[in-house]
């Protein structure tokens, strides 16, 4: 079968598709991807054939934000500025819809990241083809924390329109595959996702990829005594110096050492000292079974790869998502949490000590072991997406 897969964001939101996409190209389907542009040589090392799709998401992550803050600083008035931020968000979209329309053409599926799921059901309708997408978190948090719902409804129409789609017409029901464990959600999931057979739990998806800074890690860590890991990921951090400072004096006070990744943050040249390894990226599989504990934004997948490692977890959130599996996490017992903003020297130290304790080490390695495997949790989610192509072409 032909699958086109559409996924816009950082690595965080493109790698979880690309693991999928290249587990269909494996079972012998025809696939490729239609990405940011700056994420095409990720997917493609990979394996995985990909197509630019929209503007680097570097530069757009947020491009409603952008124009709010820009109008607010010239002082517009708010009806302009709605119209504006309508305007730029509705090009976006439909340079990334005549992409995907293109490139549809005679496939059995279209796969969606959950951010492009609206724009790729249109596609899928338009084109008379199944879809499908997937959720790094539960949609509820999406719909509370990204773009207002005035903007979403008027891009929509506008690329309904220009499909020639009936505006008022309600997409089919769609698969959504849940791609983290229903484990790690705080409270009952009902609480956080609907009781439906088209939103099943797979686990966490990744490639778990190599990196050029693996061996060196490696032979670091094995040298002496086991770190504590400290990442970012792609979020950005106000004050790298001041961060690596923070962190490089709360493990001398606790005798510890730390590997900092910085992710999207540039900590080169920054001073610091001889217990601490500075790198760019490490591959989480490889690098976190051998830390003493793991110290993150809280992203869907760094948090999946710290409790599938089996060590304790402390979670400095920032937004979105990262709340969730920070009480998760607490929830769980396998770690602690606290706001990023929040964060001193002492509050790190204190949560380091009591995430140390033998207690919640052997708490974090019980819970790991009742997750979902990755090599589970992506055959899980091909095997689902085979079957919603095969229904879509019987129907």
């Amino acid at each position: 079968m032909k699958v086109v897969v559409a996924s816009y964001g950082s690595r965080g939101d493109i790698e979880p598709c690309t693991a999928v996409a290249r587990e269909l190209l494996r079972r012998g389907h025809d696939v490729c991807m239609a990405v940011p542009p700056n994420m095409v040589g990720f997917v493609e090392s990979a394996g995985v054939a990909a197509v630019a799709y929209g503007p680097d998401s570097r530069e757009q992550m947020n491009p409603a934000v952008d124009l709010v803050r820009d109008f607010v600083t010239r002082n517009r008035n708010p009806i302009g500025l709605l119209s504006q931020v309508i305007e730029h968000v509705s090009q976006v979209n439909t340079d990334k819809s005549a992409a995907l329309t293109a490139l549809t053409a005679g496939a059995d599926l279209l796969l969606a990241s959950f951010n492009e799921q609206r724009l790729v059901a249109n596609i899928a309708e338009y084109q008379g083809i199944p879809a499908a997408a997937l959720h790094f978190f539960p949609a509820r948090l999406w719909a509370s924390g990204g773009m207002s719902p005035l903007i979403t409804a008027a891009v929509d129409e506008a690329q309904r329109l220009s499909l020639g789609l009936p505006e008022d017409s309600e997409s089919p029901a769609m698969l959504e595959i849940q791609a983290y464990d229903e484990l790690c959600l705080p409270g009952p999931t009902a609480d956080w996702v609907a009781s439906s057979g088209q939103q099943p739990f797979v686990g966490s998806l990744t490639l778990q990829l190599p990196t050029g800074a693996d061996d060196e890690v490696l032979s670091w860590m094995a040298a002496d005594t086991p770190p504590i890991y400290f990442g970012f990921g792609s979020t950005p951090i106000e004050r790298p110096a001041d961060t690596v400072t923070m962190i490089g004096d709360a493990c001398t006070e606790l005798g510890e050492r730390a590997l900092i990744c910085g992710g999207v943050n540039d900590f080169r040249g920054i001073a610091h000292a001889d217990h601490l390894k500075i790198v760019d990226a490490v591959n989480h599989a490889a690098v976190f079974p051998g830390c003493r504990a793991v110290v993150h934004h809280g992203g869907a997948g760094t948090t999946a790869a710290g409790m599938r490692a089996g060590v304790p977890t402390l979670i400095l959130w920032l937004w979105l998502d990262q709340p969730v599996w920070a009480a998760g996490v607490n929830q769980l017992g396998v770690g602690a949490a606290r706001a990023f903003s929040a964060t001193t020297q002492d509050t790190l130290v204190a949560d380091l000590r009591s995430n140390l304790t033998p207690q919640r080490v052997a708490r974090a390695g019980e819970v790991a072991a009742q997750l979902i495997t990755p090599a589970k949790s992506i055959a899980l989610a091909a095997d689902l997406l085979e079957d919603t192509a095969r229904l879509g072409r019987s129907g």
